[in-house]
């Protein structure tokens, strides 16, 4: 009898102190990450494929472009449309390939994926993740893109975890982080202009409830010396904190999404490197020459 096959590959298992993840090769994904008793991310089931991108990385695009349609050094491309509600083609094209295991300990694994191209992003990338838990410091996250072929490639890339905290729904956690501006978006989720958020129902620079706040929005002006997201039961003081570094490795946007899709259980924080549309806009667009590497990284603790 042949065996069954999981949707998420193989689960791989991390220890470090209180802290214990779940890392699924599919997709180079955060299954699970706990601290002692305490989820700090919304897990999803080993033997389903996850819904709503849950944990998975994200490239070599995160975020949507416009119906999956792009030029890029006076070339047009087309790349196959995956949400029929936008019209967009939605974070990247390797959340459902089999990474590879390249490396494996105890509190530690990196995953490696070649992409190879296709008509629409004719490009050889050699991706790299890996996942590493520590005692004193939780979950970090470091991605890793070289281009392998002989052409420039355009390139964005983002992790996609939905944060919990006590086990509450989203709606009565206090969130907090600091960012200047919010990019405002049209029905289809496309970007529109940036807008201050000072003053406004987007600054969360003090801890405040979300309530009933529907958020899937971008985030930049972020700190420069790196900066923190905050998900915090304020009736127990559990709290999930996902950080970036300052520097090259980490991240000029933010997205915020309230996690509609899973009944508001968990916050999608998800770091990122350009905002949506970015292969049409250019902002924040990385353009990886033959060779290049660009490095991105981020951490998920117990606050």
């Amino acid at each position: 009898m042949n065996r069954a096959i999981s949707p998420n590959g193989r689960i791989i298992s991390l220890e470090a102190g209180a802290y214990t993840a779940g890392i699924a090769t599919v997709g180079a994904g955060i299954q699970s990450l706990s601290y002692g008793e305490q989820s700090l991310v919304l897990p999803f089931d080993p033997d389903k494929v996850p819904h709503a991108y849950a944990g998975k990385t994200l490239a070599p695009w995160p975020n949507r472009i416009d119906s999956g349609k792009y030029v890029f050094r006076g070339r047009s491309y087309e790349v196959p449309v995956n949400e029929a509600s936008t019209g967009t083609a939605l974070h990247g094209l390797v959340v459902w390939d089999e990474w590879q295991v390249a490396g494996e300990s105890a509190g530690s694994v990196i995953l490696t994926n070649m992409l190879h191209g296709q008509p629409g992003y004719p490009h050889q990338l050699h991706l790299w993740a890996e996942f590493s838990l520590a005692a004193d410091s939780g979950l970090t996250v470091t991605i890793q893109a070289t281009n392998a072929g002989r052409t420039a490639a355009p390139y964005g890339v983002s992790s996609h975890p939905y944060l919990v905290a006590g086990g509450k729904a989203v709606d009565e956690c206090e969130v907090s982080f600091t960012a200047a501006q919010v990019l405002m978006t049209d029905d289809r989720l496309l970007p529109l202009e940036l807008k201050e958020t000072a003053g406004s129902e987007f600054d969360f620079s003090r801890p405040r409830l979300l309530g009933g706040m529907s958020l899937d929005h971008a985030f930049t002006g972020l700190p420069d010396d790196g900066w923190q997201v905050t998900l915090r039961d304020p009736a127990t003081g559990a709290a999930t904190v996902l950080s970036t570094p300052a520097g090259r490795e980490g991240s000029v946007w933010l997205q915020i999404y309230s996690g509609e899709e899973l009944g508001r259980r968990g916050m999608a924080v998800e770091p990122m490197t350009c905002p949506p549309d970015a292969f049409n806009t250019g902002t924040d667009l990385i353009v990886l020459e033959p060779g290049d590497e660009h490095r991105f990284s981020y951490s998920i603790s117990a606050g």
